[in-house]
């Protein structure tokens, strides 16, 4: 056994990211690609997977760390002969020799061992499944490690998920740099991301045959790169670990039926792709298998590629050895999930058919400026618009009496300043919404139209918008019905903070299962907000004001709160809405209701 080092590996592009999650504790033992931890970037979240089978020493790491290429995270306990693919080579090309005289007497005295067991098909397969492990850890087979001469290629520019002239804003080589296999060559941004084209080959650029704006399609030519005659295997890494592990597999098992399952054939790349394509042209959820959560086996290049392309991998069914997830089983969902859309399957867009707004020149009609849009507004934009287009919207409109409650508010001023927490108004409506939620669980859910599927979630947390200089962020509090008025004010006022000074974690953003956004210290007095999807509902609170209320007797004069509960009318019917909504009402005209 010997110890390795678990470093950081190429981010895609991305300087840095930030550790959300650590999936593993020190002394915990793991499979080469387990998920070690889960990390994420401005463009996207992905696992750090495991680059060995073994036993977890040291984590030098903890969520909220920022991590970078090539850091050192930890350290894990493997079998020696376990190294990285550089060390592998190294290996194979000083010691290849003595490697092989081991293996031949190794050979040689099983053979002597079990001679009286085994058949002679027996030991011509055993013979197969050893030469095929040693072509597993050769790129592209070779046993003897040796190069052809270098050929110049041309990398032309991969699917691009159904975009067409897709403009390029970075170009992130230049001639005669030396590359790595998936090191980006260039940056291109559609109209919902950007994202990085990565090398097929390991080599060094001749020449870069596209500029900065070029708008660049499917197939068109993008470098001129000069690359050793085997840099195309190197390039399937997943190819040859898959190899490996098929190989390991299939020894020691006797029955020629078994073997011939966990074996892939000769041209195995060829059947997976085959199977892809079968996938493909089905038109059924086969290769929707793993649920959320599930442990995901894939290797760095096509969880790179996932994460490029938006698909989820633990949506996919993998067609690999045990299971494992090729680039074929990602291309191939893709191309079905294109495909369904096109169809106008239930996970079609509805904004498909609608024109886009063809926009004047302005400038015609006088003097204009025109700057770029931050990140949040654009990201704010693009889940507005696929909200209002995706969401059946209805609104419930109510008036809720906060006299007393405002009263009751007032008085806790000064123990509010002892504990140093300014108790709002907030902290009341996060209250009786988390108490409402309860009553009425059909706002607490999700729903998944692809599976025709209700998810009930079993906790409750409320997500708060927050008007900031740089656009709308909403923070999310958890288990609001676990906690007081003190605590939810509190809570409510740093994560508010957070958002102003742009210091929120993206877990801080996450998970929501209701929403509320008040516009009272602006002004209205009734307003439509949007449902944040895949939440079912958002409250939406306006200004209050004194109006004359009929006591039986009398107008009398009452504080009114207008409350606006915009809902998925898809998950929740109109009754249950005005149900909600009077529960609401109810709450806060009484808060000692709270305490029941």
């Amino acid at each position: 056994m010997s110890e390795q080092e678990i470093k950081v590996p190429d981010l895609g592009g991305v300087d840095e990211a930030e550790v959300i999650e650590v999936s593993v504790a020190e002394g915990d033992t793991v499979e080469q690609e387990d998920p070690i931890l889960t990390m994420e970037s401005d463009k996207a979240s992905v696992d750090l997977p495991s680059p060995f089978a073994g036993k977890i020493v040291k984590l030098t790491v903890k969520v909220g760390d920022t991590i970078r290429e090539g850091d050192v995270i930890g350290s894990i306990e493997s079998d020696g002969d376990t190294g990285s693919d550089d060390e592998e080579s190294a290996d194979e090309e000083d010691d290849g020799k003595e490697g092989s005289e081991n293996k031949a007497e190794t050979q040689k005295a099983k053979s002597k061992q079990g001679k009286s067991e085994q058949s002679p098909s027996d030991s011509d397969e055993a013979s197969d499944d050893d030469a095929q492990s040693s072509e597993a850890k050769s790129p592209g087979g070779k046993s003897s490690g040796g190069k052809s001469e270098p050929e110049s290629k041309t990398v032309k520019v991969p699917s691009l998920d159904g975009f067409d002239k897709v403009p390029v804003i970075e170009i992130n080589v230049s001639e005669g740099d030396e590359i790595d296999a998936e090191d980006p060559l260039v940056t291109v941004e559609s109209d919902k991301a950007s994202m990085d084209i990565p090398s097929p080959f390991k080599g060094k650029v001749e020449k870069v045959l596209v500029s900065k704006g070029d708008e660049i399609s499917e197939g068109d030519d993008l470098i001129q790169l000069l690359v050793e005659g085997d840099s195309e295997e190197q390039g399937e890494s997943e190819d040859g670990n898959g190899k490996k592990e098929a190989a390991a597999s299939g020894k020691g098992n006797n029955e020629s039926s078994s073997k011939s399952e966990d074996k892939p054939s000769a041209d195995g790349k060829r059947d997976d792709a085959q199977k892809a394509s079968d996938a493909d042209s089905s038109g059924t959820d086969d290769t929707e298998a793993d649920p959320a959560g599930a442990s995901v086996h894939a290797g760095p290049a096509v969880r790179k590629l996932a994460r490029e392309m938006g698909a989820e991998l633990s949506r996919i069914k993998g067609s690999g050895p045990k299971s494992r997830i090729l680039k074929e089983d990602v291309e191939g969902y893709i191309r079905q999930q294109l495909k369904r859309s096109q169809e106008g399957g239930a996970a079609a867009s509805t904004a498909s058919g609608i024109p886009a707004i063809k926009l004047p020149d302005f400038s015609e009609f006088g003097e204009v400026e025109r700057e770029a849009m931050s990140r949040v507004q654009v990201a704010t934009a693009n889940n507005m618009q696929r909200s209002w287009l995706n969401v059946p919207h209805v609104t419930q409109f109510e008036d809720a009496d906060i006299t007393d409650l405002e009263d009751f508010r007032k008085a806790q001023k000064a123990a509010g300043e002892e504990k140093g927490i300014k108790l709002t108004l907030l902290a009341f409506l996060l209250k009786a919404s988390a108490q409402a939620m309860q009553a009425y669980p059909q706002f607490n859910v999700a729903l998944d139209m692809d599976r025709k599927e209700i998810i009930r979630k079993k906790y409750i947390h409320i997500g708060i918008a927050v008007d900031t200089p740089e656009g709308l962020m909403v923070p999310v509090i958890r288990d609001v019905d676990k906690k007081g008025l003190w605590e939810l004010a509190a809570e409510a006022q740093e994560l508010a903070a957070k958002a102003r000074d742009r210091k929120l974690k993206p877990a801080e953003m996450k998970g929501a299962c209701f929403s509320i956004t008040s516009l009272g210290g602006i002004g209205g007095t009734a307003f439509t907000p949007i449902v944040n999807a895949p939440e079912v509902a958002i409250l939406g609170v306006s200004r209050s004001a004194m109006k004359p209320v009929w006591d039986g007797n009398a107008f009398i004069p009452r504080l009114v709160l207008p409350l606006s509960l915009s809902y998925d009318h898809r998950a929740v019917n109109g009754a249950d809405a005005a149900r909600f909504a009077t529960k609401l009402s109810d709450l806060l005209g009484d808060i000692r209701k709270l305490l029941l």
